[in-house]
């Protein structure tokens, strides 16, 4: 079987290849397509389900690539279409912000400092641990030493404070 699969391999590959090569546009991927064909037919061959007796290799190995080709297909579409980064280099939005979003963004940074600075402590206090700290109402509450009522009270009066302050955009 091996000297048989050797003659085919010799005689039909560069066909294949080109066939593949057509096919599929990229010639690397054409390369393990016929590779693959030409393993899976040994491997018909390996448990005896009549490749011996193929009377037409070369059109069995072809409808072999063809099936290949068919699966990749399929494979792509359920994964999608993947694309190199060089190729789409000049589509890919810019991670950094425009010099006007940056400007924009520092202003309004500046303003939410402003405004905090203008509350009072306890109201500033409460907004920053429930926020930034990200504690709950009991935890600011019991840090603060106040009631969790207190605590809603003294968020709300922050947020409406720095909402006057900081405008929407």
């Amino acid at each position: 079987m091996q000297k048989q699969l050797d003659a085919l391999f010799r005689q039909y590959h560069e066909e294949l290849y080109s066939f593949a090569c057509r096919r599929l546009g990229r010639c690397d991927i054409a390369a393990d397509v016929v590779q693959d064909a030409f393993v899976r037919y040994a491997d018909m061959a390996q448990f005896d389900t009549g490749c011996d007796a193929v009377e037409q290799p070369r059109l069995f190995l072809c409808r072999i690539v063809g099936n290949l080709i068919i699966d990749l297909a399929r494979r792509d579409r359920r994964r999608g279409n993947h694309a190199i980064l060089d190729d789409v280099a000049d589509h890919v939005a810019d991670s950094q912000p425009s010099p006007d979003k940056a400007l924009e963004t520092r202003q309004r940074l500046a303003l939410l400092q402003t405004a905090l600075g203008e509350l009072p402590p306890s109201c500033r206090d409460a907004l920053l641990l429930s926020r930034v700290e990200k504690l709950t109402h009991a935890e600011v509450a019991e840090r603060l030493g106040v009631s969790c009522s207190m605590v809603s009270k003294n968020i709300m009066r922050a947020l409406r404070h720095c909402e006057r302050r900081v405008p929407r955009q």
